[in-house]
This record gives structure tokens, C-alpha cells and sequence, in this order.
């Protein structure tokens, strides 16, 4: 059940904090506020119920809020402001804005945290990705396998992108996401004894001839490109995905959800389960 109408708390688009929320739209607002817009009910639900760090839960006031995330949101201490159609157009970039977005902290996890961690043996590595939608669904098939991470190297497109979010469905929540210099993380990650595994359609090996049981990051690359020439020179592994038709390839994040489950296969099959 909707929470009852009320007042709403802002009713002016030339608010201060209405134009703080409007600049989460552009990548420059967002960095310097160190923050981001998610918008709909369901990505926010899931963050709420993730535990993500919400700063603030704004809702349209003549459609209310939703009963059991007024109660979510109360118990993690999470601010609620309602506001008018306009300051809610205003705030969202998607055509029929869905009545309720959340401010949301960027999480600031170091990269280097993932060479510490032993359980960090599946990692996804993003090297150039410019399609938002690419990269949310890319996001989504590791969440699904239960990767540990996915590192984003320098020149891929913002997480933090509104399409890139709502790609994702909410998996951007479900496991680490950081950012690094994949020049001077994939030689650390390769002495920790991580292979390194990169795709390319003049590899001699096929992804499923390899094994993937072992600490793995997969690096996949811009959608024209590939990966780059610097990334591709740290591999241990390159890799071909076998076709039997008469396309030349696939899309990178198609590419990317293939060698996941076969990671997941190899990993399911070699289990006691």
C-alpha cells in the first residue's frame, strides 16, 4: 500500500537541492559529488534491500511511496523527501519518469583489494567498453555466475551512466565494481597467480578446451576494437569462442556471458554438488 498523500516537501525545480539531484545526470556532477542517480522502484528496492549506501529516497507525492520501502527506508535511516511531477522530470532522463529515484553513494573499494582476497577467483575485466548497455549486462551475467568482481579499466564507459544502471537490473549492487589502471593491476594479478585470459578470433585454443577452475579474470575488450594491444600483452591465455554459423563474432557482452557460464560449468561440474 502507498503511503497517503501529503504535501509535497520541495515544490520548486529552482531548489538547491533539486538542482544538486538534476547535475547527478552528467558524469562531471556525479564525480563531484561522489554520488548517483538510480531510478524506479525496483532498482531501488534492490539497493535499499542490498544495503547499499542511500543517501536520500525521493518520491513523487501525489503517487506515494510504496508502504514496505517507506518501512525499509525508515529502518535503515534512509532520508525520504517528496517532491512534485516537475522536480521528478527534472531529476530522471527517461521519458515517463517512474515516481521515485535514490541518491546513492559511490562505494570507494581499492582495486588492490581484490589480489588480497583468495575468494577473488572469477573477475570480470572491462578493458574499453563504450555501449552502457554493454556494460550493464555484462554487470548482470557475472552477478548470475557469482563472480567475485568486476574491474572497469580506464576508457570504459561510467558505471554510473542511467542506462548503464538500469541494464543492470540491480546487479550492480550484488558484488564489487572498481576502477583501475589495468596496466599496473593484470601484472599484479598475474604474479598473485591469476591467469589471465583475453579473447581474440586468431586464437589457436578454445574457451572451453581451457581450465577455468583455476583463479581466472576475464579481460574483454571495446566493441570495435577488442582488447587493447597493451591489456592483451599481459595475457597468460588467449581464447577463441567456437561458432558454427557464419557470424564473425559476437557482442562483447554475449562473448562475456559465454565465458562466464562456461566458468560456471567447468566450476559447477568439478563441485561435489
Amino acid at each position: 500500500m502507498a503511503q497517503a498523500y501529503n504535501q509535497p516537501d520541495i515544490t520548486s525545480v529552482q531548489n538547491n537541492r533539486v538542482k544538486e539531484w538534476a547535475g547527478l545526470l552528467d558524469r562531471k556532477g556525479r564525480q563531484k559529488a561522489g554520488a548517483f542517480l538510480i531510478e524506479g522502484i525496483h532498482l531501488v528496492e534492490e539497493a535499499v534491500r542490498a544495503g547499499a549506501p542511500v543517501r536520500t529516497l525521493v518520491y513523487e507525492a501525489d503517487k506515494g511511496l510504496p508502504g514496505t520501502l517507506a518501512d525499509h527506508a525508515e529502518a535503515a535511516g534512509i532520508e525520504t523527501v517528496s517532491v512534485t511531477r516537475p522536480i521528478m522530470e527534472r531529476c530522471t532522463d527517461t521519458e515517463t519518469p517512474q515516481g521515485i529515484f535514490a541518491v546513492v553513494d559511490k562505494p570507494a573499494e581499492p582495486a588492490e583489494t581484490l589480489l588480497a582476497d583468495p575468494g577473488s577467483d572469477l573477475v570480470v575485466v572491462v578493458d574499453g567498453v563504450q555501449d552502457p548497455g554493454n556494460l550493464g549486462t555484462i554487470i548482470r551475467s557475472a552477478d548470475a555466475v557469482g563472480a567475485s568482481a568486476v574491474v572497469l579499466g580506464r576508457g570504459t564507459v561510467d558505471l554510473y551512466n542511467p542506462k548503464a544502471i538500469r541494464s543492470t537490473m540491480g546487479s550492480l549492487f550484488h558484488l564489487p565494481i572498481v576502477e583501475a589502471d589495468l596496466q599496473e593491476l593484470l601484472p599484479a594479478a598475474r604474479e598473485a597467480g591469476r591467469q589471465i585470459v583475453v579473447t581474440s578470433l586468431q586464437a589457436d585454443s578454445s574457451c572451453y578446451a581451457l581450465d577455468m577452475t583455476r583463479p581466472t579474470w576475464l579481460v574483454v575488450g571495446n566493441e570495435g576494437r577488442g582488447v587493447s594491444a597493451a591489456a592483451g600483452e599481459l595475457a597468460t591465455h588467449r581464447v577463441i569462442i567456437p561458432m558454427q554459423g557464419q557470424a564473425e563474432s559476437l557482442n562483447v557482452a554475449m562473448a562475456t556471458t559465454v565465458l562466464l557460464f562456461e566458468a560456471s560449468r567447468q566450476r559447477l561440474a568439478g563441485s561435489s554438488v
